[in-house]
């Protein structure tokens, strides 16, 4: 398996779930693919829902879906903020309309709710959310993982492996 040449921005705000960030972070770059940290700011520091820092590298405002191959949304609270910064809601927007692989986990749904981009989607996410989910015109289903064309949701950190197995899958495709 390798993603040597294919670019991910990885997306950063405070309160984001520490596995949710870091293990596709670390399993993407691990198969070769170039990671980016995208946040609202750069050269920013952003804790953890547990107080664990991650730095971004690139504001999404100074970036475009034209740099990227995929974008990957963790969950945690960092979502709801997320989707409070117009750069980073039209960055997944931009991603999904070019047919670039989006991926989101957990509560990340809500970045795909606030991007316009469920309607008549299959997706999964924490149950939690299944309500804002559907409300968005998405097919909502109980699974570890779930891909409808580029775009490939997940539930909770348990999930995580049949989750990047998937993204990268995808990928390499």
């Amino acid at each position: 398996m390798t993603l040597e040449g294919i670019r991910f921005a990885v997306l950063v705000e405070e309160q984001y779930e520490d596995q949710e960030l870091w293990y596709p972070l670390l399993r993407l770059t691990e198969a070769g693919a170039q990671v980016t940290l995208v946040g609202p700011q750069a050269g920013v520091t952003y804790q953890s829902k547990h107080g664990y820092p991650a730095e971004s590298e690139a504001a999404a405002s100074d970036v475009s879906a034209d740099d990227f191959d995929g974008v990957v949304i963790p969950g945690g609270y960092a979502p709801d903020r997320m989707r409070r910064d117009e750069a980073m809601v039209s960055l997944v927007r931009e991603a999904f309309a070019a047919g670039k692989v989006v991926a989101a986990i957990c509560h990340a749904g809500w970045m795909l709710c606030s991007a316009g981009v469920l309607e008549g989607k299959r997706v999964t996410s924490v149950s939690a959310i299944k309500d804002d989910m559907t409300n968005a015109g998405a097919n909502w289903t109980d699974e570890e993982v779930v891909q409808d064309d580029n775009l490939i949701t997940s539930r909770t950190p348990a999930d995580l492996p049949a989750y990047l197995r998937t993204i990268i899958a995808v990928s390499e495709a």
